[in-house]
């Protein structure tokens, strides 16, 4: 599938704002045998006093800019166009826990798409008892990994209630849990949670999800969104899954991969610093259109 991607993220400030250092991760990734960045690119209003391209160490081009000048907004907009191919379910042939847990332990690897940086805390996800109790319910003696993996995501649809008010940016898994609503980024939260404490190496997918209007309906300009869903280590045979627990589904066509990390403290949209005080108003728009390829 061919898509055009615009995104849009407006900062309006109460107060101007000066010094403002940000590094930005918008840009699709080129994949094999996955997904083409054709061509693509970031720009930002007021224009920057520095500016710097850099690949994280997960692979992601980023973009660092500083812009000294005070400024009362700041708009980030990113164009691009990116072949995206579904990836295709195969035969089961991950392995059993224990099986999996011998893999992990001989594989010497630890370059960025190791699963050893996916197998035990990280900056955003603690240890929560609470979510390894609900993960250790759905995983039955003899399944395989991608079995416990698809049940686990088939419950937290199931169990959670999509809710874009009852959580922020901020909110842990354990809050997420507790409440049992929340966006995707809480879906992604709690699942990757839940695997690790199975001992199951699972990441952060970040990018985007191209919406279909209801039938009949036109679609609206801007009503797509970024997206997270989750990277399962499955064993060296069959490698990483992605599967989607906002939508319970693998991961298709319609999702566009920006970045992959450990969790969202990796691979933020936008993050940074600036001097200022008041509030803040963020806008963001997102469209994602197919084209005839």
């Amino acid at each position: 599938m061919l898509y055009d991607l615009n995104l849009h993220m407006g900062y309006v400030y109460d107060v101007p704002a000066s010094g403002a250092r940000h590094v930005i991760r918008v840009l699709p990734l080129s994949l094999p045998d996955r997904q083409r960045l054709i061509a693509g690119s970031v720009t930002v209003t007021p224009n920057a006093d520095e500016r710097t391209t850099f690949v994280d160490f997960f692979g992601q081009q980023a973009t660092s800019v500083l812009v000294r000048a005070p400024h009362d907004r700041l708009d980030i907009r990113m164009q691009a166009r990116v072949m995206v191919e579904a990836p295709t379910m195969t035969a089961d042939l991950s392995p059993e826990l224990d099986e999996l847990k011998e893999e992990l332990a001989e594989l010497w690897s630890v370059d960025p798409a190791s699963p050893h940086h996916l197998a035990g805390p990280s900056p955003r996800l603690a240890e929560e008892p609470q979510i390894a109790a609900y993960a250790r319910e759905i995983a039955r003696p003899g399944q395989t990994v991608r079995e416990i993996a698809l049940a686990l995501c088939a419950r937290i649809h199931k169990d959670f209630t999509y809710d874009p008010e009852a959580t922020t940016v901020d909110t842990t898994p354990k809050e997420a849990f507790r409440l049992q609503r929340g966006v995707c980024q809480d879906f992604a939260h709690v699942m990757i949670v839940g695997l690790r404490s199975l001992g199951i190496p699972a990441g952060y997918v970040s990018g985007f999800l191209r919406t279909i209007p209801p039938p009949g309906k036109e679609r609206l300009e801007g009503a797509d969104a970024m997206h997270a869903w989750v990277r399962v280590w499955c064993g060296e045979t069959v490698g990483y899954l992605e599967l989607d627990p906002t939508n319970d589904i693998p991961a298709g066509s319609d999702h566009i991969v920006v970045a992959y990390g450990r969790d969202y403290a990796d691979i933020a949209p936008v993050v940074g610093v600036l001097k200022g005080y008041g509030n803040q108003k963020v806008v963001q728009a997102v469209d994602v259109v197919p084209l005839k390829s």
